[in-house]
Order: structure tokens, then C-alpha cells, then sequence
């Protein structure tokens, strides 16, 4: 038991220190800032028609958490998926293996550590609300009771599962991070399209928000005589918030199928650690990579009195910038598994034949997303792998290295998109094209930025998958690749925002640089 809490605590620790927890946490504070609207702003985040709940407790607490279970399940599994990985690559787990800890209890102990990690964050977010409510309030008094309890019905349930989640992809697809992270995404895609409206199916709804939501409907169709709402939304949804109406919320009591259907996807995640268990490597990967032992041969002295030293190969110095761009292309193309390029190759295929909006809109931001795993180490591989001292000493390591391994990834964003952008050459619409060719642009150059800052691939895959999901569910101001913004003002932005990268990344580099 003893060494059981440990591990808890020393994982916890590790993860809460780091720089990528510290502004992860502070975004997702800015972020749950605006989970409430500020009473005059133009956005709303839960709305019913024209309707939206008075601004008392328990509008607050069930807005809040139901906005916090979809946010932290969508970020956490990003956020807490290399557990193993780390004790893997720092030879920790070879260290566990050894001892008399048992799988399920070591496994399980990553779970909560996961789920401990994503509490700490939704802490924050509580106590910002819960701030928020004494400024936004429309006079009503602070029920500590209706703030609290959505979070421990709804929310809490939902992110012990997600820890679990991420801890059962670890196992199985341990070697294969691009598969975690396509995997989750449509794992995710698939419990935001259950859309329960039956209340005997709310127990199935594993992010707990359904329930809520049709109580809501409900209350609102009461009102409006209407025997069918329109236009229920949730996230974040701009312009003509001023005219909606409001209706007073005062929470709902969760039935006891609910409740107990809540602890009963806490008790299935535990099960599913435990059979995950059987099949956990215990660190024991080497043996299961090669079954055969290489015999080592003798290395033979060489001899040096026959070589020639004028026969030698004279070196020639080549300090143009092309082949360390070969080299860095090559090395994109070549990460990860070879028939991955299967997948890549049908993305290309769909953006040639279908529809040019469903291609656009859908397919290509599902192909670039697939290159997360890509992208998200092109200037974080020199620290990964501990060799940023012989990087950096290499001949202008910024002006050529760092803008080669930019401008691969921009190449090869822009070979995945070639199909759709010489469609819409031959249409003659070349303000899509140019939003295509800078989409590609902006997203490799926030891949290179946050990975110099961050030193880490966490805050890119994080928000590239917030960023991808948000332009499938069509939100403009996510639109980086103009799918949904047809004009040059968008592409004036685009060109800002690619100027402002570019030029911190390069600072930052060049100040890394200067204090080593």
C-alpha cells in the first residue's frame, strides 16, 4: 500500500512541476473565464433557442461544469497520455518492474495520479467561477449546494474516465502516439454525437451532460408553448446575444438510475484497468522486440601503415540551406509507421474527388490533424533525444536550421493539401488557395513556436486538437485555413499572425541559444 501511494504522489508531483502543467493551468484558467459570458458580450456558451438561464447559482454551477467536463475530457486525455512513456524513457519503470508491485495496483496508480492531475485543474476552474459569480450575478445569493453538486454528478465521473482512458491506450498503442492521439479524437467525435433524448439513455451518456441539457429544453419549451425547441447549442456561439431572452434555472434533482449509472462508469473504468493489467508489458519491451540474441564480433585492429592519406576523399564544405531541408523533410516523412501513409494517401484521394466544401471544410483539417504526431517534435527533437548542444553548434543554426526544419513542415503540409489546392486553381477561386497555403504556414509555425517555449509536444497536440475539433463543428473564430471566412481580410490576419510567429520563434531560439 505503502509503495502503492507513493507512486501516486512522486507522479503527481512530476507532472504538476513542469512548465507544461504551469501553462496548461493558465490556460485553462483564461479558457474558463469565458465559460460564463460577461453580461454584455457577444458570445454565448449554453444556449436554448433564444434563451438563456438568469445568472444565479445554479445556472452557474450546472453551465460551468457541464462546459468544464467537455473541456477537461477534451484536453486531459493530451494532458496526462505519457505516464508509462516517462517512466519508460527515464528507466524508472524497469526500476518498478523489480519490486513486488502488482500490475493492476501500478496501473491504477497512474490512473489516479492522471485523475489527480485533471482534479488540480478543475479546482482552478471552480474557484475562478466561483469568483465570476460574485461579479456576474444578477443578484441572487451564492448556494453552495447547486454550485457544487453538477461538478461531483457530472464532471468528476467523466474525468476519472478519461484518465482511465489514457492510461488503457498507453498500453495497447504504448509504441504508437499518432494512433493515441487519432484514436481519442474520434473517441471523442463519437461521445459528442450521442445525442441522448430518451431519458432511459441518459446513464449511457458518459460525459453526463445530456441529462442536464433536456431539462433545460424542457424548461424552455414550457415556456415558449413550443413542442420542439430550435437552435440548442453548446460552445461558443457569437452575435445577437444581447436579444436573448433569459429564464429562471434552478437546477434539476438527478435521478437515482443517474446517479448510480455515474458510479457505475467509475466502477466499469476500474474494470477496465483491471483486464488491461493481463496484458501489460511490465516494462519488459526488449525481449518482445527480438527473440534472438546478436552475437557481438570481435572488432579486428586496424592496421594503419597501408592507408594512403592522399587517396583519402578531399571534404567539401556545403553551407547551403538545402540539404539540411532534404534531411529535416526526410525525417517528417519518414516518423512514424510506413502504412500510416496509407492513411494519408486516402485523405489525398477524398480531397481530389469529393465535394470541394466537404473536402475543404472536413477533410483536410482531419488529414493535417493526423500529422500531429508530425509535427509536434520538429523543434523539440534536439532536446528529446539530448542533442541540442551539437545542434546549436552547427554553422548559423538559426538562419538555417531552424528555418529548414519550418519550411519542411510547411512543405509537407502543403503536399497533403495539393490535391484540393489545384482544384481550386483550375476554379479560379485562389482566395481559398491562399488561405490553404498560409493555413499550412500558421499551423507549422505555432508547431515550431510552442514546442521552442514549451521545450515539450504537449501544448501543441493539445491545442491542435482543440483547434481541428473546433473547425469540424464550423466555429469562424477557429478558422485558420479559410474553410469558413471567404475574404482578404482573413488572409491579411493570417499573414499578421505567420509575421508574429516567425519572428518570437526566431528570438526566443536565438535567447535559448545565447544562455547555453
Amino acid at each position: 500500500m505503502k509503495s502503492f501511494l507513493t507512486i501516486i504522489k512522486l507522479d503527481y508531483l512530476q507532472r504538476t512541476r513542469s512548465y507544461t502543467f504551469l501553462i496548461t493551468l493558465c490556460a485553462s484558467l483564461a479558457i474558463a473565464y469565458t465559460f460564463i459570458p460577461e453580461p454584455n458580450a457577444n458570445y454565448s456558451t449554453i444556449r436554448i433557442a433564444n434563451y438563456i438561464g438568469t445568472y444565479n447559482t445554479a445556472w452557474f454551477g450546472y453551465v460551468t461544469a457541464i462546459m468544464s467536463s467537455l473541456f477537461l475530457s477534451l484536453i486531459g486525455f493530451y494532458l496526462v497520455n505519457n505516464s508509462i512513456k516517462t517512466d519508460l524513457n527515464t528507466k524508472v519503470g524497469q526500476i518498478i518492474a523489480s519490486t513486488k508491485i502488482e500490475n493492476f495496483n501500478y496501473l491504477f496508480s497512474k490512473a489516479l495520479s492522471n485523475f489527480l492531475v485533471l482534479l488540480a485543474i478543475l479546482c482552478t476552474i471552480f474557484i475562478m467561477s466561483s469568483i465570476l459569480f460574485l461579479f456576474y450575478n444578477d443578484g441572487f445569493p451564492f448556494e453552495i449546494l447547486h454550485f457544487v453538486k453538477p461538478y461531483f454528478i457530472i464532471t468528476i465521473p467523466a474525468l476519472f474516465f478519461i484518465s482511465c482512458i489514457a492510461v488503457i491506450f498507453e498500453v495497447f498503442l504504448g509504441k504508437y502516439s499518432v494512433l493515441q492521439n487519432i484514436g481519442f479524437f474520434f473517441l471523442f467525435s463519437l461521445l459528442m454525437l450521442s445525442n441522448k433524448k430518451n431519458q432511459n439513455n441518459f446513464s449511457l451518456d458518459v460525459l453526463g451532460t445530456e441529462i442536464v441539457m433536456h431539462h433545460m429544453e424542457n424548461q424552455v419549451r414550457k415556456i415558449t408553448n413550443a413542442k420542439k425547441t430550435k437552435e440548442l447549442s453548446i460552445g461558443y456561439v457569437l452575435g445577437n446575444v444581447k436579444k436573448a431572452k433569459k429564464f429562471q434555472f434552478d437546477g434539476i434533482t438527478f435521478p437515482t438510475t443517474f446517479i448510480l449509472s455515474r458510479l457505475a462508469w467509475v466502477l466499469f473504468s476500474i474494470g477496465a484497468i483491471g483486464m488491461t493489467s493481463l496484458f501489460f508489458h511490465r516494462f519488459n519491451i526488449e525481449e518482445k522486440k527480438s527473440g534472438k540474441k546478436t552475437k557481438i564480433k570481435p572488432q579486428q585492429k586496424a592496421s594503419h601503415k597501408n592507408i594512403n592519406l592522399l587517396n583519402l576523399p578531399t571534404i567539401k564544405t556545403n553551407f547551403s540551406i538545402f540539404p539540411l531541408l532534404r534531411t529535416e523533410f526526410l525525417l517528417l516523412i519518414r516518423r512514424g509507421k510506413k502504412w500510416l501513409w496509407l492513411i494519408n494517401c486516402a485523405g489525398m484521394i477524398l480531397l481530389l474527388v469529393t465535394p470541394l466544401q466537404i473536402a475543404h471544410q472536413f477533410i483536410l483539417p482531419t488529414l493535417w490533424f493526423l500529422q500531429v504526431g508530425r509535427l509536434s517534435d520538429v523543434s523539440t527533437k534536439e532536446v528529446e533525444n539530448d542533442i541540442y548542444f551539437f545542434s546549436f553548434s552547427s554553422y548559423k543554426p538559426i538562419s538555417r536550421l531552424l528555418f529548414s526544419q519550418i519550411l519542411a513542415s510547411i512543405l509537407l503540409l502543403l503536399l497533403l493539401a495539393a490535391p484540393l489546392y489545384m482544384r481550386l486553381i483550375v476554379n479560379g477561386n485562389f482566395i481559398d488557395f491562399n488561405s490553404i497555403i498560409l493555413g499550412g504556414t500558421f499551423i507549422a509555425l505555432v508547431a515550431v513556436f510552442l514546442g521552442i517555449i514549451t521545450k515539450g509536444k504537449k501544448l501543441f497536440e493539445i491545442l491542435f486538437f482543440i483547434i481541428t475539433y473546433a473547425n469540424l463543428n464550423k466555429i469562424p473564430f477557429f478558422d485558420y485555413f479559410g474553410a469558413l471566412t471567404h475574404n482578404y481580410i482573413h488572409i491579411n490576419k493570417l499573414i499578421i499572425n505567420i509575421a508574429l510567429l516567425t519572428i518570437f520563434s526566431f528570438l526566443i531560439r536565438k535567447k535559448i541559444m545565447s544562455n547555453l
